[in-house]
């Protein structure tokens, strides 16, 4: 049994634990998939997409219980599948690296890699407050390049793997109350094609993907309709049909928005 990641709390060897002995063993003839964000939202409904096509995935999140909810769940719906959790701060460099280890020490490949941790501030560039362009890029562009850094050598020497940067809508155009969000946004689209670019020669995949407004709990005290956003789902589905593709086609940007367009 592998042990945990040293500097992590108790709550976290109980997860460790639990995983191994419930699931069945790790071959190399599973396909393994790392989603980061993933005990939520968008990364959340990616994970279970995985999960339901038999891949072994590995997620992480800052508090046990995120973990802990998300391995009840997914004990009853998948009982054969294969979930690793990590706890940690990707906001933190050191934390990145060291989820990225576990995956390694735990994992004998990465098929799939997700950077989908991310979080948002709203705020105009004059006068928002101190710090959440550093914050904002941390948690927005900083987790996905040390994180898929740490992972790339293992992914080159197999000459194959799919990375995809969650980006936004954000990405592509200025918006109000966007502020540092969106130059976070900009510059992950920016790390998406020069990692491409970089990557081609590998036979490594990289999708940027830029969803409009999603329904999460995020949105849930706007006042609009569900039905006005797009299903995680959605999102879910449109990761699993770039994945899909024969070994020769990628699918470069995904720009993705409600039907009515963007709020």
């Amino acid at each position: 049994m592998a042990a945990p990641v040293a500097g992590f709390g108790s709550a976290c060897v109980g997860l460790f634990v639990q995983i191994l002995v419930l699931c069945t063993p790790l071959t190399i003839l599973m396909s393994y998939a790392v989603i980061t964000g993933g005990t939520q939202g968008i990364g959340k409904a990616i994970a279970e997409r995985f999960l339901q096509e038999g891949f072994s995935i590995a997620i992480c999140a800052r508090t046990a219980r995120d973990l802990e909810s998300c391995l009840a769940e997914w004990t009853v719906a998948y009982p054969t599948a294969t979930v690793l959790t990590f706890q940690g701060d990707l906001g933190v460099v050191a934390d990145t690296k060291k989820f990225g280890a576990f995956v390694l020490k735990n994992f004998p490949q990465v098929d799939v890699l997700v950077n989908n941790a991310g979080t948002f501030f709203p705020g105009n560039l004059a006068d928002e407050a101190e710090g959440h362009l550093e914050k904002l890029m941390e948690v927005n562009l900083y987790s996905a390049y040390h994180l898929t850094r740490t992972l790339l050598p293992a992914m080159k020497e197999r000459r194959s793997g799919h990375i995809f940067n969650m980006c936004s809508i954000a990405s592509l155009h200025a918006y109000k109350n966007g502020g540092a969000y969106s130059i976070t946004k900009y510059a992950l689209q920016g790390f998406s094609d020069n990692l491409r670019m970089e990557l081609m020669e590998h036979n490594i995949k990289v999708t940027a993907f830029m969803p409009g407004a999603t329904w999460t709990n995020s949105w849930s005290s706007s006042g609009l309709p569900e039905s006005r956003f797009m299903s995680v789902n959605d999102i879910s589905d449109m990761v699993w049909a770039a994945w899909s593709l024969s070994p020769s086609a990628n699918v470069e940007t995904v720009v993705m928005r409600p039907i009515k367009g963007d709020l």
